[in-house]
C-alpha cells in the first residue's frame, strides 16, 4: 500500500503500470459459474460480466494489447471483441486465480466502501452513456459504454493502493465542495487524477479512440462530449439530486440529445417522486429547453 503521495507523475506512473489489478470478489465468483458451463458461454454474456468491474476490464484491455502481434493494425475498442479476439477457452484458462479487491482492503472497510461507491457510479455513466448513444444512433455504442465506464479508472486505483490518502481526498472534497476537485487532487496526491489517467492510459497502450474519449479537453467532439456528462451527472447525483451542478448537466444533456427535460428525465430510470423532483427543479441557467425530437429508443 502508498502511505505517502509520490513525488511527481512518472513515480505514480511507474507504481501502477507494475501493479497487479485486483477485480471484485463478485466478478470473480461470476466467471467462476461461467467457467463451469465455458462450451456454451457467449463473448456477449462474458463481456456483460466483465463490464460490471471497470478493474477487470481494464485488466482484459491491457491483456489483449500485451499479446498483440505486428499484423493486428486496428485497435481493439470493446470488451466483446477483446473476447472473440482471445476466444472463450484461451481467457478462461489465463483468467485465474485473480486477486480480489476486498482481500486487499481487508483491513481498509472505509476505502472499500469508498472503492464501491466509484464502481457503482462508473456503472451507472456507463449506462447512461450507452444509452443518449443510441438517442443520437451513435455508429458504436459500445465504444461510449467502456470509456465512460474507464473514464474515474486513476480514482479507483488509489481506493485500491493508496486507500489512506484516497480517504483523505475523500474528506478534504467534503470538507470543501465548492472548490475544484483538480486543485484538491493536486494538493493531496500532488497531481491531478487526470493527469494520472491520461499518462496511465498512453502507459498501457489503450487504444488511442478509447483514450480520446475519455478525454475531456476533446469536449467539442459530441461523442466526448456523450461520455463526459454521463460521468457528471452520475458523479453529482452520487448522494442524490440536490447537487447545484445539477440544472447544468441537464442543460447540456439536453442540447446534446435535443429532447426536452421531461423526455431526458423519463429515460434516467429513476423512481416517480425523484422524476418529480427533477421535472420541478429550476434550470438555473434561464435557458429554454431545445425542442424535443421524440427520440425514444427504446
Amino acid at each position: 500500500m502508498i502511505e505517502q503521495p509520490f513525488a511527481d507523475l512518472e513515480s505514480w506512473v511507474a507504481y501502477f503500470r507494475e501493479a497487479s489489478l485486483p477485480v471484485l470478489r463478485h466478478t470473480v465468483q461470476e466467471l467462476g459459474h461461467l467457467r463451469e458451463n465455458a462450451e456454451n458461454v457467449s463473448s456477449r454474456a462474458l463481456s456483460a460480466t466483465i463490464l460490471r468491474d471497470p478493474m477487470m476490464t481494464l485488466r482484459v484491455l491491457g491483456y489483449i494489447e500485451s499479446r498483440r502481434g505486428a499484423r493486428q493494425t486496428t485497435d481493439i475498442t470493446t470488451i466483446e471483441r477483446a473476447i472473440m479476439m482471445i476466444g472463450i477457452a484461451p481467457f478462461f484458462r489465463d483468467f485465474q486465480d485473480l486477486p480480489q479487491i476486498e482481500e486487499q482492503l481487508r483491513t481498509h472497510p472505509q476505502a472499500l466502501l469508498g472503492l464501491l461507491k466509484v464502481v457503482h457510479r462508473a456503472r451507472r455513466a456507463a449506462q447512461w452513456a450507452r444509452d443518449w448513444a443510441m438517442v443520437r444512433h451513435d455508429l458504436d455504442v459500445d465504444e461510449i459504454t467502456l470509456a465512460a465506464l474507464l473514464h474515474d479508472i486513476a480514482e479507483l486505483l488509489m481506493w485500491c493502493f493508496a486507500p489512506r490518502i484516497a480517504i483523505q481526498a475523500r474528506n478534504t472534497q467534503i470538507a470543501h465542495r465548492h472548490r475544484r476537485s483538480a486543485i484538491i487532487q493536486t494538493e493531496v496526491y500532488g497531481v491531478p487524477l487526470y493527469e494520472i489517467k491520461m499518462a496511465l492510459a498512453e502507459t498501457w497502450h489503450l487504444p488511442q479512440l478509447l483514450t480520446q474519449l475519455m478525454d475531456n479537453r476533446h469536449a467539442e467532439n459530441p461523442r466526448v462530449r456523450n461520455v463526459k456528462l454521463a460521468v457528471d451527472l452520475a458523479r453529482h447525483a452520487a448522494d442524490g439530486w440536490s447537487d447545484p451542478a445539477l440544472p447544468d448537466d441537464f442543460k447540456g444533456i439536453r442540447e446534446l440529445l435535443r429532447i426536452n427535460q421531461q423526455s431526458l428525465v423519463r429515460r434516467l430510470g429513476v423512481d416517480e417522486a425523484t422524476s418529480a423532483l427533477l421535472l420541478a427543479m429550476e434550470d438555473k441557467t434561464g435557458q429554454a429547453d431545445p425542442p424535443s425530437r421524440n427520440s425514444e429508443v427504446p
